[in-house]
Parts: C-alpha cells; structure tokens; sequence
C-alpha cells in the first residue's frame, strides 16, 4: 500500500505537466489526425522527457524501480501513432538499460513494447473512423493496464534470476498497473477537457460570428456606406456585448454605437492612430488596456481603454474598419478578439458578394440596354422598303406597319430582366410577320408551344435574337422555301426551349452565334438561370441548325 500512495504521489508530478501543456501554445494544434512534424516532434521530447523522469521518480524495490515511466511512451502511441510511441519508448528504455540492475533490460525492453501498444490502439480506432475515441479516458486506463500486465509478463520471461524476478513482480504489479493506468487516464482526461472547452469557445464564437453575418446579409447588400453602417453597428454591439462598436470607411467614422458616443460621432474624420495603422498596413490591431492601452483623442474622459481595429477588404483593398472596444472596468476577452477576426473575413466575404452582384447587375442592365439599341439596319431597311412596295394593298401595309409598331413599343417598355413565355411569343411573332411579308412565300412558321408553360418566366429579349438568327444565316442564304420553328415543351423536370431551321448552314469552325446578339443572350440565360442554362447549338448539315436552352420550372408552375 505504501508503495502504491508513493507512486500516486510521484503521478501528481505528470499531472501539473498536463495541466502546464493544455495552458501551452502548443496544445491548440493538438489533433491525433492531423499532427504536423513539428507537432510530433514538440510531442516526442515532452513525453520521452515524462518517460524519463518518471524512472528518476520511482522508488527502488529488490534491486529494481518501481516508476512511472510507462506513462510517456503510451500516451505517446495513443496520441501519435506508432511510430511516436516506439520513438518515445525506445529513449525511455535505454535510458533505464543504461541505468542498469538486473531487470535493466527486460524493462527497457517493456517500455518500447508499451509504446508500441499505445501507438497500434492509435492505428485501430483511425482507421476505423472512431479517432475522437483516442482521447477517452478509458482507452488509456485500458491500453495502460494492459501494457503494464505485458511489461510484468516480459520481467518474468526475460530477467534473472527467475526468482528475484517473480518476487519483485508480486510486490509491484498491482501497485505500478494501479497507478499507471489511472495517471494516464487522468492525463488524458485533462486534455481532453481542455479539448472541449476549445471546441465550445470556437463553436460559440462562430455560431456568433454566422448570426451577425446572416443579420448583416440584407444591410450590407444595400452597400457599404453611411446609411447601412448604424444598423450593421447596432448589430454587432448586440451579438457581442462589447463595450462600444465604430463602423468606419478608409476616411470617416460611419457609425458609432455604446460608450463614448456623446464624443464620437458620426461623419467625423478618422482620429485614431489604431484605426490609421490597421488601414495603412491591412492589419488587425489591439490594444488591450493592459500592455498597451487606448487613447481617445478626442476626449480625455473617454471611458474606452481598449480596442480591436479589423480592416474589411475587398479585392486585397481596404474599405474600412470594424473598431470593437471596452471601457477600463471590463477586461477584452480574448473571445472577443477571436470573434473580430471571424467577423473581418465574413464581412469581407460578404462585401465582395455585394460588389460583385452589383457589378453583374449593371452588366446585364447594360447588356440589356444593347439589346434594346440594337437594331439590325439591313432588317428595318428592307422591312420599310417591303411596306412601301406594299402600299396600294391598303390593309396589309397597315397590319406591317402595326407590327413593325409593336415590335420597337416592345424593345423600348421592356425593362425587367424577365418576362413570360406568353410575352416573348408576343414580341417574336410581331418580328416574324414582317420577316414572312419580306420572305413571302420562302418562309415558314411553325411554332408549337405547352401552353402551360406560358407564364414561366425566362430571360427577357430571348427567343427573338434567336429566331432572328435563324432567318438571317439561315433561310436567307436557301435557294428554296425553309421553315424556322420555335418549340417550348417539358423535359426532365424543365421547360426546353428549341429554336430550329431546316437551312442546317451553322459552321462549328466559326460559329453562327459569334454575334453580339447571341452572345449577349447566352450570358443572360447564364447569369440569370444558371451555368447549365446557357445555349447550346446541334446541326445537320443541309438538313436541321437547333439553337435550345432550357429553363428550371418553380413548383407553382404546373
């Protein structure tokens, strides 16, 4: 009994390490699964360090030391693998071969087998998907028992005389497996409290972090500018706690919300050298009221006495700031700071996405605009010139210039970026009527439509660039009467859209779509829908040109 209350006590000694090594830097990278070098290497001379003074700490018993050292080389196993707990094993046991006595080598011999065992219990539960199982208390109590029973079985099958070797075994056995398992449960036990509480503080800090940026999401897609600044202020002082909250630009406060706001005002230059340096440099900087403290400069009975600045940038340019602070009773948690730094890369990240739809949109709204403006000049000429040769035929001239006057009020009232199926029908077939007045008796049109697909919506000036390109490098270049076809109907869950011709001139080599009209609706359909639906073109040679894309259908539609 005595023997074993002496090695408890030389266990606290393993005990404040664990507890100095979860305080540690080191500690935070601490994962069984995705240990680098320099953290194996960081692990293998604090254990073979535990290993060793674990030997200087045991108790000489019958010629031989009873100890702690098996501690080092499992727990080594369990955490790195085999490779670390024979590294860690293998200096344990030759620093206690060196020591010598008659059990010099069986023991030396044991700590590298216990190393060993530690590392292949590692092995099974990684490659069993159940690594988090490495950190349980009760795999090292267990891995630790059973290591200590094969180092007594080895001491017995290895020392002589056999004698001394069964009696020292029947005094230390139960003492050393004792003592040995429940320190390395312990041990791991600390560690993986440790564990826990980082995981909790991370996880709390990033479910933090999410809800402010999905709370920010609608303000900050207004811009980044003084109207959205105080509601994304008021925001972030709620979800943190923190003391006081400043929006700037580059050059001016925004928003300022909490304490000190009787003195910081919005619209006012940026005054703070913290504030200057962390836009001039793209660096956080803090200040945390102990080490180095805050100044106001622009009151002296400012009660902010530390402060986090963290830039916002997009494309690698700072925009502004988010300044987070505490007044001199409240100490800045380092939650805090960890929390600031989120928050930099997921206001960034969403100032990015708000800068890159705008530009998208003012894209496509120009695009859109070309559309409008462009009017084929080879089209209205010979469209004027086929309603004047028309003119003695009083009605048809009127029913040509009706459509001809319905097809430009379209281009020009048309001004959001969808519309109906139903309305571009409208538009396209007010465009063909002229083109069928042109043609006479060499064009025709089909058109087969699912008319319950007429109030899906699709990219607005869509079919009539298309069925334009058809008529014009297609049936207009055939020595015989061509048919163009417009056929909307269902397909694998969406509405496909085929734009035909029976010309079949489309040349892959150079493209019949290589014109500013095709290419502007290819890149709507794109922006709009979706990558997967743009344009795609199918030819027969003299025979069929197929111009289709295809439109996701809403559940409303039936």
């Amino acid at each position: 009994m005595k023997l074993l209350f002496a090695l408890i006590l030389a266990m606290s000694f393993f005990l404040f390490v664990a507890y100095l090594y979860c305080k540690s830097p080191a500690f935070s990278p601490l994962h069984s699964e995705a240990l680098r070098p320099r953290h194996k290497l960081f692990l293998f001379v604090l254990f073979s360090a535990l290993s060793i003074t674990g030997t200087y700490l045991g108790l000489p018993v019958q010629g031989a030391i009873a100890n702690t050292r098996a501690i080092g080389p499992i727990l080594a196993g369990l955490i790195g693998g085999p490779v670390l707990g024979a590294a860690v094993g293998l200096t344990g046991g030759l620093h206690r071969w060196w020591l010598g006595g008659f059990t010099g080598f069986s023991c030396g011999l044991s700590t590298l087998t216990e190393g060993l065992m530690g590392g292949l219990v590692h092995l099974y539960l990684v490659r069993r998907g159940r690594s988090d199982e490495v950190f349980r208390p009760w795999v090292a109590f267990t891995t630790t028992l059973v290591a200590e029973a094969t180092q007594m079985a080895i001491i017995l099958a290895v020392a002589r005389p056999f004698a001394d070797a069964l009696a020292l075994v029947e005094v230390i056995a139960l003492p050393m497996i004792a003592a040995n398992s429940a320190g390395a449960a312990l041990f791991i036990s600390i560690i993986r409290d440790r564990q826990e509480l980082y995981d909790q503080v991370g996880a709390i800090s990033s479910a933090r972090a999410l809800r402010i940026a999905e709370r920010t999401l609608a303000v900050m897609s207004r811009g980044f500018d003084a109207g959205a600044a105080p509601e994304m202020a008021r925001i972030i002082h709620q979800e943190t706690g923190v003391g006081a909250v400043a929006i700037t630009d580059a050059e001016r406060v925004l928003a300022f919300v909490g304490y000190g706001a009787e003195h910081h005002h919005a619209g006012t230059p940026i005054a703070s050298d913290w504030t200057r340096r962390a836009i001039s440099e793209i660096t956080t900087t803090y200040a945390d009221g102990v080490h180095e403290r805050y100044e106001c400069p622009l009151s002296r009975d400012c009660p902010l006495h530390s402060v986090l600045v963290v830039p916002l940038l997009v494309d690698g340019e700072v925009v502004g700031t988010i300044k987070l602070y505490e007044p001199a009773h409240r100490r800045f948690l380092s939650f805090n700071r960890t929390l600031g730094e989120g928050l930099k890369v997921l206001l960034s990240s969403q100032l990015l996405r708000a800068r890159y739809q705008e530009q998208k949109s003012l894209l496509v709204m120009s695009e859109l605009k070309l559309a409008r403006a462009q009017v084929n000049p080879h089209f209205l000429f010979n469209a004027l010139n086929t309603i004047m040769a028309m003119l003695p035929a009083a009605s048809r001239p009127r029913d040509l210039l009706n459509n001809l006057s319905n097809f430009f009020r379209a281009n020009l009232k048309r001004n959001n970026e969808l519309s109906t199926i139903e309305e571009e029908l409208e538009h396209v077939s007010a465009y063909l009527e002229i083109e069928k007045a042109r043609f006479e008796d060499r064009l025709a049109v089909e058109v087969e439509v699912d008319r319950t697909l007429l109030q899906l919506r699709v990219p607005t000036f869509t079919l009539q660039p298309l069925m334009e390109n058809a008529i014009k490098h297609g049936i207009s270049d055939m020595l015989t009467p061509g048919t163009a076809r417009i056929r909307i109907y269902r397909q694998d869950g969406a509405a496909r859209v085929d734009v035909e011709d029976d010309a079949g001139a489309f040349d892959e080599r150079k493209g019949r779509g290589d014109g500013l009209g095709m290419r502007i609706v290819d890149k709507r359909i794109r922006n709009l829908l979706g990558e997967g639906h743009g344009l795609t073109t199918s030819c027969v040679p003299n025979q069929l040109t197929r111009v289709s894309f295809t439109v996701p259908i809403p559940v409303a539609v039936p």
